[in-house]
């Protein structure tokens, strides 16, 4: 791929909004973050759920960044990604004062989610099997449609280049930076908004139970680590800007990094019969992939942002994958000990981990290895259900500055 600049990042998080909210979570140590999964989410029914660890995104009000108007029809998911985009349009420059910088129909937006809005699908099927679907509202209905909320994201910052959103679980929000790379690469834009967003809901994590995944009450642990015992669920949306270097260029951005390498893996399993599995030999390949891509070795690469999320025998496969290609020594991070798992947006979060490690936040918590002060090469890693695996390399701004 041709390298990309990243000149901003908007967020929403369970440990903050916006970028300069997160990064200050991110400095003030795991322990202070992991108050997100304390208590229980407002979320969940108490009479439904009993002792639940999730980290929701408490306090969320869409109408402080956005004003009071239009927001009625909007759901959470949506509520999120629309946060997120204004937010990191105004971080990159792209908008000033709501003001594009650069025309609109050459801003685009590649959107990541893996089980859209289960509220508005659980509110829809409520409603046409307890009542009658003559009652459904019609000005809610569209939110159950998998892309309505990307399509809300760009009616509202007006942007007009095109709008993709991609559904392939876990690896969403890093497949969507080929995705836009693409679109970039063929001059249908300048600029991309590129990442992902997940909305926690009662269906969704009731659903996880039932799998027996899922942290719950006292046993919660560091992801990737050999005292794991279980999926810490989270929810939140992250986009960052990713414009080409000419483009950066001739507005004068500020390139906070680049996005260098993309590799993409699967391994199917060995039985037919077997629907959810993982596969260490597709991490190895995706990652070898990237750095093929890249035009890099392994001894360049200073972090590894990993997919963890808790799941032993998903951790345990994910590292031995990335020991293979990397080295034992590899500096490992779990950001979803933080903020939890987030599917869709999970890619979209761990590349804005890096962008913080890159700004000198610290780098935590380390699973393996320990991290330089100053990285200049950062793996991002995604993690599949179903033996698939995604590696983005990013590299420091300074350092594509002087490359």
């Amino acid at each position: 791929m041709r390298p990309c600049a990243i000149t901003g990042v908007g967020l929403v998080s369970p440990i903050g909004v916006g970028y300069d909210a997160f990064c200050r979570a991110l400095a003030a140590g795991t322990d202070d973050s992991q108050r997100v999964f304390r208590g229980h989410p407002t979320l969940l029914n108490p009479e439904r759920v009993a002792d639940p660890v999730a980290a929701e995104c408490y306090d969320f009000d869409a109408k402080k960044y956005l004003g009071e108007k239009g927001l009625r029809n909007f759901d959470r998911l949506t509520k999120f990604l629309i946060v997120s985009a204004k937010l990191a349009l105004e971080h990159s420059g792209l908008k000033r004062d709501g003001v594009h910088q650069v025309p609109p129909d050459r801003i685009g937006l590649c959107s990541a989610t893996a089980y859209g809005s289960l509220e508005a699908i659980t509110e829809a099927a409520h409603v046409a099997e307890l009542e009658d679907p003559r009652f459904l509202n019609p000005n809610r209905f569209p939110n159950t449609v998998i892309n309505a909320a990307a399509g809300y994201v760009s009616i509202w910052e007006d942007l007009r280049a095109p709008n993709v959103t991609v559904v392939d679980g876990n690896c969403g929000a890093l497949d969507a930076v080929l995705s836009s790379e693409t679109h970039l690469l063929y001059g249908r834009a300048d600029a991309f908004v590129v990442g992902g967003g997940e909305a926690l809901s009662e269906p969704l994590y009731l659903a996880f139970r039932k799998l027996d995944v899922l942290a719950e009450g006292s046993r919660i642990s560091v992801p990737g680590r050999r005292e794991s015992q279980g999926m810490l669920l989270g929810e939140g949306a992250a986009y960052l800007c990713l414009e080409t270097p000419q483009s950066a260029h001739r507005r004068g951005a500020n390139v906070r990094a680049e996005v260098v390498g993309y590799g993409n893996a699967f391994e199917p399993p060995d039985s037919e019969a077997v629907l959810v599995h993982v596969s260490a030999l597709s991490v190895d390949r995706a990652i070898r992939m990237a750095l093929a891509d890249a035009g890099l070795r392994a001894q360049d690469i200073d972090i590894v942002a990993s997919a963890a999320s808790g799941i032993p025998h998903f951790d345990a496969a994910e590292l031995v994958g990335v020991e293979a290609a990397l080295g034992p020594h590899i500096a490992v991070a779990a950001p979803k000990a933080i903020f939890g798992e987030t599917f869709g947006a999970a890619g979209g979060l761990a590349m804005a981990c890096a962008l913080a490690w890159f700004d000198g936040v610290r780098v935590a918590p380390l699973v393996t290895g320990k991290a330089p002060a100053n990285p200049r090469h950062i793996v991002v890693l995604a993690v599949g259900y179903y033996g698939n695996a995604t590696a983005v390399i990013l590299r420091h701004g300074e350092a594509a500055r002087a490359s």
